[in-house]
């Protein structure tokens, strides 16, 4: 019998990048390769980078620094192949180099370097394909690509404009991702709620029944199946507001991850993003006020270039008034090919990191506060297994997988990960919460 041809594998960035992987992945062990964890037994080694921000390139370019040295025969795709020229200037040797969303690409360069055996070894795949999360959850990419140009940003020349993916076939992978065991499904893309927007809505079908393509028909329908629904990368368009209700019905998770970048009106606007602070408070009151208990998650770029103290206050207060339950914070830094590196009153790097962390400790204040007021309930959580030191852990549907902070179980119990129990909170910080098994 043929040894299979073995291959490594290393994925960086973000969530959209982790499905491109998995869809990698999950060609590779369908046509018989075999995926080694270790540089050593690889024949070859596909790396898959990110370019977005300085820091994910300097670690992309580490990446496949580090798989030549230990390996030698690498093939590097994902955003910062889009980059045209950089790789190979920075690494004349590698294989070959492709963009993202690259699957046929990559494999036709693994092919041209490592040839398949000629029967397809369908078999060796599990249900729902190869998953580089836990089994219990997974991310469902609903689109590439994005229609806005902010400043700051170059994914739109990295991934293109908006492409929708069939609302059939989104609703097809969620279907045998739950039934191959995931219990909780996370709906990511550049800008999930513009879903539908370049194919003007279309109706696709879903068992025989249609179904259109926008992001509240889609959220209703992933809302019928057996799994929690989770809400990433929502851009606050108006129509946003739609979905709420569908949360409170307890159909999908009550969970808007929505990233607002600033409050300034004059740092929004230097952005290209919308530029009304005031608009964002009032829709954020109306949706505690239809849905009590929603969680909200925000991310926020301290030192954007023009950044005045008066802006850096004015997020400041933008964060005491919405009181928001999860914030990820950024300094700002320049990214090559961003229209953001010819604004004028660049930001010192120091205040920019000096200015982020005045920020998370202010809302660490807000975390702490609105977690302490969840001790005393009882709440579901998904279980997502022990940590290295013994501790059970899981998550409530106000925390998202590897993002926000965690629930830790007081429990000698053997609990299944993805199993859904009932939990007392007893204890909260700024981060986790603290629980033990309900009494019936």
């Amino acid at each position: 019998m043929q040894t299979p041809h073995k291959v490594g594998f290393v994925s960086l960035g973000c969530p959209k990048a982790t499905v491109d992987s998995e869809q990698i992945l999950t060609r590779l062990r369908a046509e018989g390769y075999q995926i080694v964890p270790d540089y050593a037994s690889a024949d070859l080694v596909v790396v898959n980078t990110c370019g977005f921000i300085d820091e994910a390139v300097a670690e992309s370019l580490e990446a496949i620094g580090e798989a030549l040295d230990e390996n030698g025969r690498v093939i590097v795709t994902g955003c910062l192949g889009a980059r045209a020229g950089l790789i190979e200037q920075e690494y004349p040797n590698v294989l070959a180099v492709t963009g993202p969303q690259a699957t046929d690409e990559v494999m036709a360069a693994v092919h041209a370097h490592l040839p398949p055996d000629e029967h397809p070894h369908t078999s060796l795949l599990p249900p729902g394909g190869i998953k580089l999360t836990p089994r219990h959850y997974a991310y469902v990419k609903i689109s590439e690509g994005c229609n806005h140009r902010c400043t700051f940003c170059i994914i739109p020349s990295l991934r293109g404009d908006l492409v929708s993916r069939p609302v059939g076939e989104v609703m097809q992978e969620a279907e045998s991702l739950i039934s191959a065991g995931v219990r909780e499904l996370l709906i990511v893309s550049q800008d999930t709620s513009a879903y539908g927007v370049d194919v003007k809505y279309r109706t696709g079908f879903w068992h025989g029944r249609p179904l259109r393509t926008r992001f509240r028909e889609l959220a209703a329908a992933l809302g019928e199946l057996d799994a929690w629904v989770r809400l990433h990368y929502v851009y606050p368009y108006p129509h946003v507001d739609e979905v709420i209700p569908l949360m409170a019905e307890g159909l999908i998770l009550p969970y808007l991850d929505v990233p607002l970048q600033h409050a300034s009106p004059a740092v929004l606007k230097a952005m290209r993003r919308p530029a009304n602070a005031e608009n964002a408070l009032r829709r954020i009151e109306r949706w505690r006020a239809a849905c009590p208990g929603i969680t909200l998650r925000s991310t926020f770029i301290t030192g954007f270039p023009g950044e005045t103290e008066d802006d850096f206050e004015m997020l400041l207060d933008f964060l005491r008034e919405a009181r928001l339950d999860h914030v990820g914070a950024f300094a700002y830094s320049p990214v090559e090919g961003a229209l953001a590196n010819d604004l004028p009153g660049a930001v010192p790097d120091a205040l920019r990191e000096e200015r982020r962390e005045r920020l998370m400790k202010l809302q660490a204040q807000i975390s702490a506060e609105r977690l302490k007021a969840q001790v005393g309930s009882r709440v579901t959580v998904i279980v997502d297994g022990r940590s290295e030191d013994g501790i059970l852990v899981g998550r409530t549907s106000g925390q998202a997988p590897g993002v926000d902070g965690e629930t830790v179980i007081d429990t000698a119990e053997d609990i299944a990960p993805g199993r859904f129990v009932e939990v007392d909170i007893i204890g909260a910080d700024e981060y986790d919460l603290y629980a033990r098994l309900a009494e019936e």
